[in-house]
């Protein structure tokens, strides 16, 4: 799964507020009326509205807000406020910000060209694999999109492949918040920046584009290299930087230079104004902010206050020096008060499952299996998970719904696969797994597991389990952090466990040991039977190869992947290729993403535990807080409200 470029860029500071014009009248002094029979009558006054000011709690200080030195999570919420798009994800779907329309081949603004290509040529070969062509590599011709269609070039006879030619039009009413027009050159010089050497982020698309250029003042055309068929194509473009105020500067010198990393310029809602260092960031309202005309922002002020400890953070909601609580302020363990805050009316309580899953990691296939099963002398671990019946009732076995509803206050759901079920491209036909304990047990003495001692409360021994000494008992390493919800979760998955005679035997590690590198690390080396982590993306793009066989840490690829418990299945493998390089409107790219689902639910190489929930919290009386699982918090903080206005 790739993961793609953080669309954030940062704004600045540098435009003063227009002083407010002055009343006839100020204050209660009345106007003095001349004695004449036929006084003129002057205008009433009108009260100047209030300054109106929001406040939001971070639970951390953002590291800087220079978008390509690797901004954390609340660093890109001060950014959403100071920039606005220029594509947003939102309910899975993409949205158009600073865009007139997402391009689409549709509309014509993106097409697929067939172009020759020579030996040496870059290209990208049929693995996605950026290469110079060379004989005997394997590519898609052009017009392919799959792997049956995919040749092994001669050398010698003549070879076309696909290339994506993208177009993205500009709003015509954009401005820096100095006034000056956002252009074409912008985005130009922001991909620029993306691609320096000292830019923190994914290079993958950045690797794959032969061209991104602006074809005039609000149009850019981006051209990928040969045989790069990309799904999100309408999002390959760059968010504008202030080319004519940064580029004064060294582009590495941008990481630390104020102007850039701690009060940059943007065209969204609002502009910052100061950073006082471990205490807070305040922006005011930007009238060149394109939306202004219709009222946006709602607020005059905005404060950003580093709030770390969620029961201060609480207490400073309550008492109103918040008005929300961002979710970078860790609430997870607060979400029994927080119902109990909402049930008097104290505060909102928002809850939405993010794009981050709970795993329970199965070791198919442990690094000591890559050089064959070793059962004549032992030295391997007894291959107690090749069993799918094996696999299938621990999932069965295993009160996840019990866990949602008791640890996560049933505020998240059950997964069935990798993808949320309200995801577009979720297959609801895919295996589930609800627990079933009698299913699981009949399984479990299907695969030849038998209670020998008469004991339930011993697990059970291998009888005639294939490639398990008989007698070996069913008692599974299981290895995760010490997070106090972690603990939660294994206590009650133990329960549930042994009532069919799976044993677990705990050992919590630190974050460092668990995550720690091949081949001494326990995830990633593929040492466990058992493995409890989480795993997401930043984008709703299905991760189907997060269990391809490509992605097996190994020690030829240093012991680098997501598929940590070793499952390989061709049929998959060739489903999620034929998905990545397909096209949205394409009916491969659905039918082969839905595919890999029924597959993995079937081969059920992991357990998906829960979503992690993203929690919030706000005032009461606020409005127009849409915490949404795919996009950021903070992703309409102009239409952000509260009082008596919500009503507007």
């Amino acid at each position: 799964m790739k993961f793609r470029l953080s669309l954030l860029i940062a704004l600045t500071l540098s435009l003063a507020l227009s002083a407010c014009g002055s009343l006839p009248f100020g204050g209660d002094e009345q106007p003095t009326v001349s004695p004449s029979p036929a006084a003129t009558l002057l205008p009433e006054t009108t009260a100047t509205p209030a300054p109106r000011a929001l406040t939001v709690c971070l639970g951390e200080e953002p590291n800087t807000l220079y978008p390509y030195a690797g901004p954390n999570t609340a660093a890109r919420s001060v950014l959403a406020a100071v920039y606005d798009g220029p594509i947003d994800q939102v309910g899975y779907e993409y949205q158009p910000v600073i865009l007139t329309q997402l391009p689409s081949l549709e509309n014509g603004d993106a097409q697929i060209n067939a172009v020759p290509v020579t030996l040496g040529s870059e290209i990208v070969n049929a693995d996605g694999d950026l290469v110079n062509l060379a004989s005997g590599m394997k590519v898609r011709p052009a017009g392919c999109r799959a792997s049956d269609c995919a040749i092994t070039y001669d050398g010698a006879t003549p070879l076309s492949l696909d290339q994506m030619v993208v177009t993205f039009h500009m709003r015509p009413d954009l401005t820096w918040s100095d006034g000056t027009p956002v252009t074409s050159d912008d985005s130009v010089y922001g991909f620029s920046l993306a691609s320096d050497a000292s830019a923190i982020g994914s290079t993958y698309v950045i690797d794959r584009t032969q061209t991104y250029e602006a074809a005039d003042s609000l149009t850019i055309q981006w051209w990928g290299k040969p045989g790069f068929i990309d799904s999100t194509y309408f999002t390959n473009f760059w968010a504008p930087a202030p080319k004519h105020q940064w580029s004064q500067f060294e582009v590495a010198a941008l990481q630390t230079t104020d102007i850039s990393s701690r009060t940059p310029m943007g065209w969204g809602p609002y502009i910052l104004q100061e950073w006082l260092p471990a205490d807070h960031i305040t922006l005011v309202k930007n009238p060149n902010y394109f939306l202004a005309s219709l009222g946006y922002p709602k607020f005059d002020t905005l404060i950003f206050r580093f709030i770390a400890d969620p029961n201060s953070a609480i207490s400073e909601l309550a008492a109103g020096r918040c008005d929300v609580l961002d979710p970078t302020v860790r609430l997870d363990s607060q979400s029994a008060l927080l119902l109990q805050m909402q049930a008097s009316n104290q505060l909102q309580a928002h809850f939405a499952p993010g794009m981050i899953i709970e795993w329970l990691g199965l070791g198919i296939t442990p690094a000591t299996y890559d050089d064959g099963y070793d059962t004549l002398y032992e030295r391997d671990r007894p291959d107690i998970l090749s069993d799918l019946r094996t696999r299938q009732a621990i999932a069965l076995c295993m009160d996840r719904q019990k866990i949602v509803d008791t640890v996560l206050f049933g505020q998240t759901t059950v997964p069935t696969t990798y993808l949320p079920t309200d995801h577009p491209l979720y297959n609801d036909a895919a295996e589930t797994y609800l627990y079933d304990p009698t299913t699981g047990a009949a399984l479990l003495d299907e695969a030849g597991w038998r209670d020998t001692d008469g004991n339930p409360a011993t697990p059970l021994q291998a009888f005639a389990v294939k490639n398990v000494p008989a007698g070996t008992p069913l008692l599974l390493n299981y290895y995760t952090t010490t997070a106090t919800q972690r603990r939660q979760v294994v206590e009650i998955i133990s329960q549930s466990l042994a009532g069919c005679g799976i044993g677990l035997n705990v050992q919590y590690f630190s974050q460092n040991d668990l995550y720690s590198s091949g081949p001494s690390g326990l995830l990633f080396g593929r040492r466990f039977d058992l493995v409890e982590f989480a795993m997401g993306v930043n984008s709703f793009e299905p991760p189907c190869d997060w269990f391809s066989t490509k992605q097996i840490p190994t020690s030829k690829n240093q012991w680098i992947g997501t598929n940590v418990t070793g499952y390989s299945n061709p049929g998959y493998d060739a489903a999620c290729a034929t998905a990545q390089v397909s096209l949205p409107d394409e009916a491969a790219y659905v039918e082969s993403y839905r595919q890999t689902q029924l597959i993995f639910a079937s081969d059920l190489p992991a357990i998906p535990l829960y979503y992690r929930l993203r929690v919030a919290a706000s005032r009461p009386d606020f409005c127009h807080f849409d915490l949404d699982p795919s996009a950021n918090p903070l992703w309409n903080i102009e239409a952000f409200d509260y009082g008596a206005s919500c009503g507007n």
